[in-house]
């Protein structure tokens, strides 16, 4: 089976063709700059045909959450135009596209996990952003999978779990949020599950009841604080940096983009469907810290193919 993954620098596109080798019978091709750029994508449609894949990926975004509230364009540019082209590249070729989307569509004032179909309401930017994305795709490709996720982190990019590691070898004690929540999910524990979703359409076929939107997150909620106070805790027993984390208020931390205080999603949905859990997020942290303490390898995208 042959999946076009969309974006090539990303934590879930890396992740993608890092893992992919643990998948028998799947071949990654990645699609970015310099040939394709999601803001100019005029010939996907060509783009895909060149690589016969049998179904596309897209985890490409724009998520710097607080300049999108000053980029504004830039950001539906990418998040909305360039995922209703990339949709509907594929729709062209009868191709399926899972369409990776946030749990920043929802407002973070429900006191409970959110399912599927809870009302949307983001309140920045890139929420807004990636939510006219979602309904460019399902309108433009019925055969679309939107997969929500939360708070993700790699050995990939920038993320939380990096950054906290970089900010305790640098500062003697920290200040985190504490009163928002959400479910930090590691990026190659994400690929194999989109992975698995792959497996199942490459061995069964597209079916109807496939469409629509799963949210995929690792349990337990946890806040910021929370998860600032899980990485150091395993940093600390690989000899890594592990400072003292203390709880804070979001009123106490100004950004420019609001954030919703409950990211937390339900993940029945996509459990019944394919059967699919994430490990916990202990387990997680604790493959994944270890990796960022020692530097990511080069050579992580072995198994793909440009």
């Amino acid at each position: 089976m042959r999946i076009v993954v969309i974006g090539r620098e990303g934590q879930v596109a890396r992740s993608l063709t890092e893992r992919a080798p643990a998948h028998a019978g799947i071949e990654i091709v990645t699609l970015g700059r310099p040939d394709l750029d999601l803001t100019r994508s005029d010939d996907l449609a060509g783009l895909f045909e060149r690589r016969a894949p049998d179904l596309v990926i897209n985890p490409a975004a724009y998520t710097a959450v607080d300049d999108a509230e000053t980029n504004a364009g830039l950001a539906f540019a990418v998040n909305r135009d360039g995922a209703a082209a990339v949709a509907a590249a594929a729709a062209r070729l009868d191709l399926p596209v899972l369409h990776l989307s946030t749990d920043y569509v929802f407002d973070g004032t429900s006191q409970r996990p959110y399912r599927e179909g809870d009302p949307v309401n983001p309140v920045n930017v890139y929420g807004r952003s990636k939510l006219a994305g979602e309904r460019a795709v399902a309108r433009v490709n019925a055969r679309h999978l939107i997969i929500r996720t939360s708070w993700l982190y790699s050995t990939f990019g920038s993320n939380f779990a990096k950054s906290m590691l970089r900010l305790g070898a640098e500062q003697p004690a920290l200040r985190v949020v504490d009163d928002q929540w959400g479910m930090p999910s590691y990026g190659s524990d994400v690929a194999d599950a989109l992975l698995t979703i792959a497996a199942r359409l490459g061995r069964e076929g597209w079916q109807d009841a496939f469409a629509g939107v799963c949210h995929l997150a690792a349990s337990p909620a946890m806040s910021w604080c929370g998860f600032a106070r899980e990485i150091f805790a395993v940093s600390a027993r690989h000899g890594g940096p592990s400072v003292p984390v203390s709880a804070i208020s979001t009123s106490d931390y100004p950004r420019p983009a609001r954030r919703p205080l409950n990211s937390r999603l339900d993940c029945g949905k996509v459990a019944e469907l394919f059967g699919i859990s994430l490990p916990h997020v202990p387990d997680a942290v604790a493959r994944c810290v270890p990796r960022i303490l020692a530097g990511t390898p080069a050579g992580q995208t072995i198994g793909a193919v440009n």
